[in-house]
């Protein structure tokens, strides 16, 4: 917006000719979602507070996460208003990756919402707090994964092909279908990526920072890629494909790392508040989004190494579960289980880390895997 309003007074204001860069803009949003977070989100926590939309603690859960049920949770709304704001404000609304990142992020962001209000509800009637029904939950996030996967398909956004992706650690190798024919394949790939990478940052937000710390370290990381792939003399010298217009992102990347960092003054431990599905799947969503249009998806099993982790230790913790209940029996299968508890962050808590512990260290293995990804840049 601001681009729209500022650029055509360049020739009478030199001073406005900042906003044709990027980098600007891009630390224009960051700073501006960090001022949204500070300024908002005092009030929404209140709010939260006031309406008693508490935290439910899962049967299971380690006892010292008992006394988290009178944190107010659905504080993803700080960091949808934290992202939203500036990017609305300082990206090139006429950008169709922005658009369509910003887009998935509203639209997930809402499935989260309409689960935690249903579970608000649920509690006030004296009802099990189930929120929304799961199936509907999947056919949303399926829905808008088809929706995103069919108009790239069908109306590319760059030079390259629409049921395209490419490798990390490969120069110039586009993976297409191997027939015209079977380019519809592409539609449920990025459905598979949209609603695992969504329902992977759901899964981390289990303890306070976690998931937000993680998510800011992934989006920053994302801002690189998009700006390095935006730019044709950074994508010619570093041998990947060079996706016009693609560099917007980075403002949009940097807006959530500005919201998550801002939510971080309120969700570090002992936390304020809690995202909720709200912010969760709002997140994870928006990094599906930014992974699927720098056609990066591959790139995202790097950066959200943490996130892949704790989704292998829920499939592999009821994998084994139902396999054993199934071979041996209910009590063997309740009493010989591969981790003491999934996600994989509770069996470290099971194992006597302090909740800090697993999160600043669980922060430290994202760092290490986004540095490894940045090395893809020129491991080629």
């Amino acid at each position: 917006m601001l681009t729209l309003l500022l650029l055509p007074l360049t020739r009478s204001v030199k001073l406005f000719n900042l906003f044709n860069y990027i980098t600007f803009r891009a630390a224009g949003a960051f700073v501006t979602s960090l001022l949204v977070a500070f300024v908002l989100g005092p009030a929404i926590v209140r709010r939260l507070r006031a309406m008693a939309v508490n935290q439910v603690v899962r049967e299971g859960t380690p006892d010292t996460h008992q006394c988290k049920q009178s944190t107010p949770t659905m504080g993803g709304l700080i960091i949808l208003a934290a992202t939203i704001i500036p990017t609305l404000l300082w990206a090139k609304l006429t950008n169709r990756y922005v658009d369509l990142a910003l887009g998935v992020m509203v639209w997930m962001g809402a499935i989260g919402f309409l689960d935690d209000y249903l579970k608000l509800r649920q509690r006030r009637k004296g009802e099990k707090n189930r929120g929304l029904v799961e199936r509907y939950k999947l056919a949303g996030q399926i829905t808008i994964g088809v929706a995103l996967g069919w108009y790239l398909w069908q109306f590319p956004i760059s030079t390259l092909p629409g049921a395209s992706t490419t490798l990390p650690f490969f120069k110039y190798v586009l993976v297409v279908p191997v027939a015209a024919s079977l380019a519809w394949l592409y539609v449920p790939f990025v459905t598979f990526v949209l609603t695992g990478v969504s329902n992977a940052v759901n899964l981390t937000d289990g303890l306070d920072g976690l998931a937000a710390g993680l998510t800011a370290v992934a989006a920053l990381t994302f801002a690189v890629f998009a700006y390095l792939i935006g730019r044709i003399d950074a994508s010619t010298y570093l041998g990947i494909y060079y996706l016009r217009g693609a560099g917007e992102l980075a403002v949009f990347c940097a807006a959530i790392f500005g919201a998550t960092m801002g939510f971080l003054w309120y969700n570090a431990h002992p936390a304020q508040v809690f995202m909720g599905d709200t912010g969760s799947l709002a997140l994870g969503g928006a990094l599906g989004a930014i992974a699927i249009l720098l056609k990066s998806e591959f790139l995202l099993l790097l950066i959200g190494g943490v996130f892949v982790a704790e989704t292998l230790s829920v499939i592999v913790q009821r994998g084994a579960f139902k396999y054993r209940r199934r071979r041996y029996g209910l009590e063997y299968a309740r009493t010989h289980r591969v981790f003491r508890r999934a996600p994989l962050h509770h069996h470290f808590e099971m194992l006597g880390w302090p909740e800090t512990m697993v999160v600043v260290r669980f922060w430290i293995l994202g760092i290490l895997f986004a540095t490894l990804a940045l090395s893809t840049l020129k491991l080629r």
